[in-house]
């Protein structure tokens, strides 16, 4: 009984890592490819475990309905959290377990991907030559080398990416309001306020969590501070950007070009197949027009490497709740964002 979990939301490499990650723990698993909402909360009833994405819902209602089907645990396989009512989790005593580092060089190799990408035009160079256009006007780039990048956050992702744009001879602007000891005195970074970032970069990067702080960090007021034609990439958290500012800004020709893992109303479209279908996400369908934003579907994370991360540290969360086991990476509303209780005991 206590070895059953739940899936939802699952894709066939969920299953396909999974099963692979299982082999030592020989939890019985269900796969359902639903979303965990309000209507499916119910399929709950006698796991004790279920596994939930990014773009599941688990607000208030949902807890209160996994609750009462009996369900003691809700290990996300993702290291966002915005999507869990934490407070409701909290008084309805079921514990949040999720997956803070699955593979930081996955996301920060991808973002640096977007702004090769945006720079050199390959994307639009390869459906030219597959017609036969072998014309290169309209593909000019610029020197990534000594230009300036802003990164926004050095968690383990943003010193990835940090490292890889200081390979490229890049002058590194950083700004965290929790400075990273290893970044001091490191040649070519430097910790500066926000203003001073948006000022000076020519490439901004976005890799800090979602908070109330940080909602909509990029809207009207901050991108009229940043350099002309400046690239802005996202990978981090899609309302991080305020999506009507940046269409804005794009017209304007404030913005030079955009890259976006995430979106802010992600959760209706990304992961899945809208290629017949009509897009009614009017904002989502602007960006889609403009020649100089590229848009990937929350592909960040997705690497081998990643996926087999993910797997093997979901399980062995749920493997320490059911051993009564300190769970380092369980997530509280009491503690803060992440426990951090003293000699090992739960909050609850």
């Amino acid at each position: 009984m206590e070895n059953k979990i739940l899936f939802f939301d699952t894709k066939p490499y969920d299953k396909k890592s999974f099963e692979e990650s299982n082999e030592p723990f020989h939890y019985e698993i269900t796969y359902l490819k639903t979303h965990l909402n309000q209507e499916t909360a119910k399929f709950a009833s006698g796991y004790p475990s279920v596994c939930a994405f990014v773009n599941d819902e688990i607000d208030a209602s949902v807890i209160r309905i996994l609750k009462q089907e009996g369900v003691k645990l809700i290990a996300l396989r993702s290291a966002g959290y915005n999507n869990v009512d934490l407070k409701a989790a909290y008084d309805n005593r079921l514990h949040v377990v999720r997956v803070p580092g699955y593979s930081p060089h996955a996301v920060a190799e991808h973002a640096v991907a977007l702004m090769l990408t945006l720079n050199r035009k390959t994307h639009k160079a390869y459906f030219r030559t597959r017609d036969g256009n072998f014309s290169i006007n309209g593909l000019l780039g610029f020197d990534m080398h000594r230009k300036t990048a802003g990164v926004v956050g050095t968690g383990q992702i943003g010193l990835c990416l940090i490292n890889i744009l200081r390979g490229m001879g890049m002058e590194i602007l950083v700004y965290d309001p929790y400075p990273n000891k290893i970044l001091e005195g490191k040649e070519g970074v430097s910790y500066v306020d926000l203003p001073e970032l948006y000022r000076r970069s020519d490439v901004i990067s976005l890799h800090c969590p979602l908070t109330t702080a940080t909602h909509h960090m990029i809207q009207e007021k901050s991108i009229a501070q940043m350099k002309d034609g400046v690239m802005l990439i996202n990978t981090g958290r899609g309302k991080l950007i305020k999506t009507t500012a940046l269409i804005s800004g794009l017209k304007q020709g404030k913005i030079g070009s955009a890259g976006l893992d995430v979106y802010e109303e992600e959760h209706e479209y990304f992961f899945e197949d809208f290629s017949s279908s009509l897009i009614s996400d009017d904002l989502l369908a602007r960006l889609l027009t403009f020649p100089n934003v590229l848009i990937t579907s929350h592909q960040g994370f997705f690497t081998r490497e990643a996926l087999a991360n993910i797997a093997d540290t979901t399980l062995r969360n749920i493997s320490a709740f059911l051993k009564g086991e300190f769970m380092e990476n369980e997530i509280c509303y009491r503690c803060g964002n992440v426990c951090r209780k003293k000699q090992g005991k739960r909050c609850f």
